[in-house]
């Protein structure tokens, strides 16, 4: 049984997988609770834009002036 505690092949690996998730975890809810409905209202409204531009094109008219 000594012989399998002596035994810290792993640990470092194990340490350094808990920092990071103690890094990234923080992270990760400050996006998903303040970011995200900002990117989401992004992503919306060039959505948008593409539509209507798309419509813009099959109806034979274009807001841009190239």
């Amino acid at each position: 049984m000594l012989r399998v505690h002596r035994d810290e092949r792993g640990a470092v690996s194990l340490e350094t997988i808990l920092i990071v998730a103690a890094i990234a975890l923080p992270i990760l809810i400050f996006i998903l609770k303040i970011g995200w409905p900002k990117i989401r209202d992004y992503f919306n409204t060039g959505m948008q834009d593409l539509e209507n531009e798309g419509k813009n094109v099959t109806n034979g008219s274009s807001s841009s002036s190239t």
